[in-house]
């Protein structure tokens, strides 16, 4: 059955499925170690990565079969404007005292690399199924 799923969807479904999953860990660590929660952007930490994942997955599986060649640049691609939302939206806020803290630095950076798991994984369907 899960072969017949579009694979967009079957992408949308196991990133969602394994953000949440990686999101409760992540609150329940912070909770074990007693920091403030919500704190940090983590809420649009997760929410920003995910929508750009599946940005990128979009462009990818819309460019597979005409620019098969050159989906590693564009997926290396959506890595820059993730790192360029960073430095845009979540830094300035993060740099507000000074420094930017572990905590902070690590609200962004699970997502990201959670989100960049799953898109790898996907990607590297794509390259083998065509």
């Amino acid at each position: 059955m899960i072969n017949m799923i579009n694979p967009a969807i079957n992408f949308l479904i196991k990133l969602t499925v394994f953000l949440v999953l990686i999101f409760g860990i992540h609150i329940a660590i912070l909770q074990y170690l007693q920091v403030p929660i919500f704190s940090n952007l983590i809420v649009q930490s997760y929410i920003v990565n995910v929508i750009l994942a599946i940005v990128i997955y979009g462009l990818l599986y819309f460019f597979r079969k005409k620019y098969l060649d050159l989906l590693g640049f564009i997926f290396m691609g959506g890595s820059f404007l993730k790192f360029g939302v960073y430095f845009i939206f979540f830094q300035p806020t993060f740099k507000a005292n000074g420094t930017v803290s572990k905590l902070e630095a690590i609200s962004f950076l699970i997502p990201y690399l959670a989100c960049l798991l799953v898109e790898i994984y996907y990607l590297i369907k794509l390259l083998n199924k065509d």
